[in-house]
């Protein structure tokens, strides 16, 4: 099978395929370079959606990728960065191997076509001119023998007339010797160029046009190869990635299986509890019997059951607790945190505190390698005076250490708090105990987490705003009625675990280790009302004392 042999006549149409597998092959490329571009778009995207889910450095959404569910997610998102760089691979590969390579291929393909095609073309002019000649020396001898017949007609004709003279019967006999001759000669020239033309066609569609023609099938054969090599390259380009896609997409399914919703509701116990003691039950508060009290000296149970809350603890009382917890709310909103966090629950301000000791440990240990290297250029510059002055760091040796030393005192303030803290909370109860020996082995710092302080949360303990509202509208109905009453009687006593500093409306201070009377129980507020003498009494925190009801007391 030969384009040469089987073809030997369809030249306009081989030039037409050729440019046809030409144009194929542009289209290919064009193809694989868009595909490259949706390659990159498509890459680009994805790192974008990566970049757009990633949480923001040193905002709330950092502190949130402490659940092992947002830590899988933020693990999807690297691998999803990691997945849109094999795509850019796949784009930067077939762009060196496939798109590169054949538009320098069609380059080199155009030129050899034309090549071979010029070659056709001048062939075929050859050719074309050899039948030219023929045609011309093929009419040149048929004039010729023409021209000699005439002649020789015209020789005899005057020949047979006796009225010409001899002189002209011999001119004429010459003439048609001459035109004979000259016929003699065509008849030779055309039957040379004849011959010559007989060789020359047959060198041309024998020898000429099928060596051309094979070399055109060969240039298009090598053409069809390419891009069979070019399609195969085309998806080996995507199967070598698949190895690393398919580790991307295990390590996804890896950070899905890390997933415990154990620790993950464990880590919500740590970031909210407040380290108060649930509230306890409310008593009934008997509004039909008539309002009076008697006190007795010998029966606490009878004055614990006719006077003790009735109105007076949603009245007066009640009245003085909610504002103090209102105004510490809006101290809170204006920024009015104290130092030592003590406005939060126990168990919050203790992770405060370690956290803040965390932050000046490190601090204090950059300076203090800043100091090592400040120190270490100073003794080179000892050595080697001509490479700087020793005493132009005096200045800032100086200042780093005095910067360790405000972090010194600062740490040491903090860790005082801390350690005064935790000192005080294994004594509280053995649930306490337990929860701190569990932050103790997460956190193997020097000193480990914070506690309950001496001071009062200061409102951190809150209440809904429908309770609020009720508090408030009891206070206002039955402030007057109760205002000249006379003081509860005791129902027990209590003694103050942690010093309480009560600043506001409705406390009472004390310090740790007083005892004091108990007057009005825990109502499920998370307060207890305590009396220090005649004329000094109030609130404190349930978990900051531990109380002791007289028997009576309890049983009535």
């Amino acid at each position: 099978m030969s384009w040469g042999t089987e073809l030997w006549d369809q030249f306009d149409n081989l030039e037409k395929h050729t440019q046809w597998g030409i144009d194929i092959l542009e289209k290919y490329i064009k193809f694989v370079k868009e595909r490259t571009e949706i390659e990159l778009s498509y890459a680009k995207q994805l790192r974008n959606l990566s970049k757009k889910y990633q949480p923001k450095k040193n905002s709330k959404e950092e502190e949130e990728y402490r659940y092992t569910a947002c830590k899988a997610f933020l693990s999807t998102l690297n691998e999803m960065n990691d997945y849109a760089g094999q795509h850019e691979v796949i784009s930067e590969n077939m762009t060196s191997q496939i798109t590169v390579e054949l538009t320098r291929y069609v380059q080199d393909l155009k030129q050899e076509r034309k090549s071979h095609f010029h070659e056709g073309r001048k062939a075929q002019q050859h050719i074309e001119t050899c039948w030219k000649q023929l045609e011309s020396s093929k009419r040149r001898f048929e004039r010729d023998c023409k021209e000699a017949d005439r002649a020789q007609q015209y020789f005899e004709k005057m020949d047979a007339d006796i009225n010409v003279t001899k002189a002209d019967v011999e001119k004429a006999r010459q003439q048609a010797q001459t035109r004979h001759q000259m016929a003699e000669d065509s008849k030779a020239d055309y039957s040379l160029i004849l011959q010559k033309f007989n060789q020359e066609q047959r060198e041309y569609y024998y020898t000429h046009i099928p060596t051309i023609f094979q070399k055109i099938q060969e240039m298009e054969e090598r053409r069809i190869v390419r891009v069979g090599e070019s399609m195969k390259t085309y998806a080996e380009v995507d199967r070598q990635v698949i190895p690393i896609i398919g580790k991307c997409l295990d390590e996804i399914v890896k950070a899905a299986k890390s997933i415990d919703q154990k620790n993950d509701s464990q880590l919500v116990i740590e970031a909210y509890k407040s380290g108060f003691e649930p509230p306890g039950d409310i008593e009934f508060e008997d509004y039909t019997q008539p309002m009076k009290r008697t006190v007795s000296d010998n029966s606490l149970s009878n004055s614990r059951g006719e006077g003790k809350p009735e109105l007076k603890f949603g009245g007066k009382s009640k009245g003085k607790l909610w504002p103090f917890i209102k105004k510490n709310k809006l101290s809170l909103k204006l920024g009015a945190a104290p130092e030592d966090f003590s406005n939060l629950p126990p168990e919050q301000r203790r992770k405060k505190l370690q956290q803040k000791v965390d932050e000046l440990n490190k601090d204090i240990q950059k300076e203090m390698d800043q100091r090592d290297a400040i120190t270490k250029m100073k003794d080179v510059y000892l050595k080697n005076p001509q490479m700087g002055d020793p005493a132009s760091l005096d200045h800032k040796l100086t200042e780093v250490s005095q910067n360790i030393e405000k972090l010194r005192l600062e740490a040491q303030k903090f860790e005082a708090w801390l350690a005064e803290v935790e000192g005080r909370l294994p004594a509280r109860s053995d649930q306490a105990r337990r929860q701190s020996g569990m932050y103790d082995t997460q956190s193997p710092a020097t000193v480990n987490n914070c506690a309950q302080d001496r001071e009062s949360p200061d409102g951190s303990y809150t209440e809904e705003q429908s309770q609020e509202s009720e508090v408030k509208v009891l206070a206002t109905d039955f402030d007057d009625e109760f205002d000249d009453e006379e003081p509860l009687p005791a129902i027990g006593t209590c003694k103050a675990l942690y010093t309480f500093e009560g600043q506001n409306e409705g406390t009472i201070s004390v310090v740790e280790g007083e005892t004091l009377y108990v007057i009005e129980e825990d109502k499920g507020d998370g307060w207890t009302r305590i009396r220090r003498s005649e004329d000094e009494e109030g609130y404190v925190p349930t978990s900051y004392v531990e109380v002791y009801l007289d028997k009576n007391a309890k049983d009535s």
